[in-house]
């Protein structure tokens, strides 16, 4: 039985479910923020976007270092 493919595959995805999850509660704080403060909306939502792409950055990295290592 050959385990080695499945490890660098199964890195990958648990990276990508971590992003979404991530970027799940990134949405639901600003969502709830905004909702709290609708004047700050504008700044609330370039924050947001700063830290999604930090988050899909990481998952990207962490995706591509499980395939290179795997």
């Amino acid at each position: 039985m050959e385990t080695i493919g499945i490890v660098p595959g199964l890195g990958a995805g648990l990276a990508v479910i971590g992003a979404g999850i991530g970027i799940g509660l990134i949405g639901k704080g600003v969502a709830e923020a905004i909702a709290r403060q609708p004047e700050a909306a504008a700044e609330i939502r370039s924050q947001t976007f700063l830290l999604a792409i930090l988050v899909e950055g990481a998952a990207i990295l962490l995706g591509l270092l499980s395939l290179v290592l795997g």
